[in-house]
């Protein structure tokens, strides 16, 4: 195997949804133009000692991943001839990888070209690919050095792999990119034999086609937060029991509990029809109005029914910030969380939490156990 001493491709993309019953996935279209420039001067002293080179049955190969997903003939062009290529002779196929990097399968197609692998020539030659796929794309580095530039029309693009783009721009119409891997960077050697591709794998230049929108990510990152978003409800109760003087049972808060699990339930439907933003809004108003109305039943009083329809709409504000901050979204939890208990501090600050009766005044004490007398007198026999 004798990688090009020059690598430059070219990658563009042209994406779509594609929709099944709930579900929508980014697909793609590819054109790839693979230019390679060889340089086989040095070659027989890469062979092992007694071993003789055959360079009539030289191939030019190129590898795919998935062959299933090509729109047209790969071909080649070189020494002015258009070739098409055919599944190779000498390595139809490849594996690389470990457990450790993970495995990959490449499908090799080749062509000969005789008047072109000799020793000690240098010749230049472009492979063109067309193909589909979904989510991801990747162009390993498979150049001495690799040079990559990609655009496309997917305007939230994720880039991974071993290597990030050096320069990468993304607009509202799409988005282009710029690899430059050097030789010293890949790790992997320029010749030898087959097994010299070992390592391949770990060169990836990936790009993803990332859906930001996605309901099933959104539902679960607002899970992350279940936790502080039941306790602030559970803590906003706890201050309407103190303060009212009402007690609360524990059956009750169980049935707030439970409005929040089904908070989610409805959340996760919702955003499956009309998206994150509206099912957030539609459940989160129908939740907060159950709530608003349970807490005015529960301490028989309007003004706690508002004060709870304003604490809790507050609440369900807070948790659809903090998914939309992304970044900063830690900060404004903890900011959050600090402001909740500093103001139930505040608004308990006069409580007397050894007395049972105490947010109910003297009027609501215990009976006493020593009545006075009374100035009536009766008489019975």
């Amino acid at each position: 195997m004798v990688f090009p001493r020059e690598a430059s491709a070219i990658l563009k993309t042209v994406t779509e949804e594609r929709h099944r019953s709930l579900f929508k996935v980014p697909v793609y279209q590819a054109d790839v133009k693979l230019e390679a420039a060889f340089d086989l001067a040095d070659i027989p002293a890469a062979v092992s000692p007694g071993a003789e080179l055959d360079w009539s049955r030289g191939e030019i190969v190129v590898g795919v991943s998935h062959a299933r997903g090509a729109l047209g003939d790969a071909v080649l062009e070189a020494d002015g001839k258009i070739i098409v290529l055919t599944p190779a002779k000498i390595a139809p196929d490849i594996v690389l990888g470990d457990d450790q990097s993970g495995w990959m399968k490449l499908t090799l197609f080749g062509a000969r070209i005789d008047t072109l692998t000799k020793p000690g020539t240098r010749f230049n030659v472009t492979s063109l690919l067309r193909f589909s796929g979904a989510q991801h794309v990747t162009v390993l580095s498979y150049g001495k050095t690799t040079h990559l530039s990609a655009q496309g029309d997917w305007r939230n693009p994720g880039f991974d792999g071993a290597f990030l783009p050096t320069r990468r721009t993304i607009a509202g119409n799409g988005f282009t990119a710029q690899w430059s891997v050097p030789f010293i960077a890949r790790g992997v050697r320029a010749e030898g034999p087959a097994d010299s591709l070992v390592g391949l794998e770990g060169t990836a230049l990936g790009i993803s086609f990332v859906e930001l929108a996605d309901p099933y990510q959104s539902v679960s990152r607002s899970q992350k937060y279940v936790l502080l978003f039941v306790g602030l409800i559970f803590l906003s109760y706890f201050v309407f029991e103190v303060t009212s003087g009402k007690r609360v049972h524990p059956a009750q808060y169980v049935l707030v509990g439970i409005a929040q699990v089904i908070f989610y339930l409805l959340l996760l439907s919702l955003a499956e029809r009309i998206g994150f933003d509206w099912g957030f809004l539609v459940a989160g108003a129908a939740t907060v109005a159950l709530l608003s109305a349970n807490a005015g039943w529960v301490f028989s009083s309007r003004v706690q029914g508002m004060k709870a329809l304003a604490a809790f709409s507050l609440l369900y504000a807070l948790i659809y910030l903090l998914l939309r901050v992304e970044d900063n979204a830690l900060l404004v939890g903890a900011i959050a969380s600090f402001l909740a208990i500093a103001a139930t501090m505040y608004i308990t600050r006069r409580m007397d939490w050894y007395s049972p009766f105490a947010a109910t005044g003297a009027a609501e004490g215990p009976a006493d156990l020593n009545p006075p007398a009374s100035n009536d007198t009766s008489l019975s026999r």
